[in-house]
């Protein structure tokens, strides 16, 4: 995602802002992702491409340490094939620990040694919080265990606030504790959206199920261009693990200048995945406002759009992101109808990640199986604290 126009600027209409207009900032920020939408752990991974990317860029060291709880062997989760992806892409880069049993429980069926594998992980996070080895810590599934119980929150919350300056945390789950919330430089909730019970046949029969391969990421808070670049890497890993070719298209409206949210995390999936990573981007470099629309503005997003449509009606690619689309119809550059009929047509196998914020949701939000919006309930930036390379933008 891009930096986020001022508020002042918001109310104008729906804006991109390009990363050049941001300051950067080196103190690292505590962030919590939580809610029942899906994109926390996706956001995460996301977060972790872009400062591996800029590492790789300004030719600085990074490490990232991956510590998931409640993801304990004997089950597969979707995250998986990301981890692996970037394990294979970056090697010595990222380390990964998994604690915790395989399947789900709750508060009445707590075990002892559920309560030794948290406190397990918790150790391995406050000695990689210590040593400073780490750029970034991931405390996946954290929350939940804070909510279980398993783990005291109160030292929690006192670890994470004596963090190195430069790190950043990021901690993902449903149920994020109050305190933890009061201490967090950023809080966004991944909230689900049910669709009405419809029964088209052209969504499988199944009232209110969605297209599957469907998924739309939208809303004020951030995470929905970093979910979908963890949905890039889930595509790549699936192909690795079952010993075939996952194409990615990643396809940006609106991003026309350089210096986004995205490169460097791009740029390093092209240098490790050379075959397997396309990416196109479309429009100016500058700000399109509502009724301020320009005539390259319309013959941008035209151009971007039939590139999409080919390349999702091929099955050439199997994930398809159509980044910032969402704001691109709001503003009416493309019309609705060709996108809906794309999606009801498009190839099984073949998944189409649709990101951006918009002010009227359009019809092709109905299609989806996943719709999470992203709601910003603080963000660092609202305090002026300056926006850092490779998280913010």
């Amino acid at each position: 995602m891009a930096p986020q126009a001022t508020s002042a600027a918001t109310g104008r209409g729906i804006g991109i802002r390009t990363a050049a207009d941001g300051n950067q900032r080196s103190r690292g920020q505590v962030h919590v992702y939580d809610g029942e939408g899906k994109g926390k752990s996706q956001a995460a991974l996301g977060v972790v491409l872009r400062t591996i990317g800029l590492g790789i860029c300004e030719q600085k060291q990074t490490r990232v340490l991956l510590l998931r709880f409640l993801k304990g062997p004997g089950r597969s989760y979707d995250e998986d094939a990301a981890i692996e992806a970037l394990q294979q892409g970056f090697p010595h880069l990222i380390d990964q620990v998994r604690t915790g049993r395989g399947e789900f429980f709750g508060p009445d069926q707590v075990t002892r040694v559920d309560i030794q594998e948290a406190q397990r992980g918790w150790t391995i996070a406050k000695g990689a919080i210590a040593s400073e080895l780490y750029s970034v810590v991931v405390l996946d599934e954290l929350n939940p265990v804070l909510d279980l119980g398993l783990l005291d929150v109160e030292e929690v919350v006192r670890t994470l606030s004596a963090k190195p300056p430069g790190m950043e945390v990021i901690v993902t789950g449903r149920g994020a504790p109050r305190s933890l919330v009061q201490i967090a430089d950023l809080h966004s909730e991944m909230r689900a959206h049910r669709r009405a019970d419809r029964s088209d046949e052209a969504l499988s029969g199944q009232p209110g199920a969605g297209l599957e391969g469907v998924e739309v990421y939208t809303g004020e808070g951030k995470g929905k261009s970093t979910s979908a670049l963890g949905k890039a890497l889930q595509a790549i890993g699936r192909g690795i693990s079952q010993d075939k070719s996952h194409r990615v298209l990643i396809l940006q409206w609106l991003k026309g200048g350089s210096g986004y949210t995205e490169d460097a995390a791009i740029a390093a999936l092209r240098e490790s995945y050379p075959h397997l990573v396309d990416h196109l981007r479309s429009g100016r470099d500058a700000i399109v406002w509502r009724g301020q629309q320009q005539p390259i503005d319309y013959v941008e997003a035209e151009r971007a759009w039939e590139i999409a449509r080919a390349a999702i009606s091929s099955g050439l690619y199997k994930t398809v992101i159509l980044d910032e689309i969402n704001p691109t119809v709001d503003l009416e550059l493309i019309p609705v109808e060709p996108i809906v009929q794309t999606l009801l047509r498009k190839p099984a196998e073949t998944e189409v990640i649709l990101t951006g914020r918009c002010k009227h949701p359009p019809a092709y939000f109905d299609l989806a199986s996943v719709h999470s919006e992203m709601v910003c309930h603080k963000h660092y930036a609202e305090r002026g604290v300056d926006l850092k390379r490779g998280v913010d933008y």
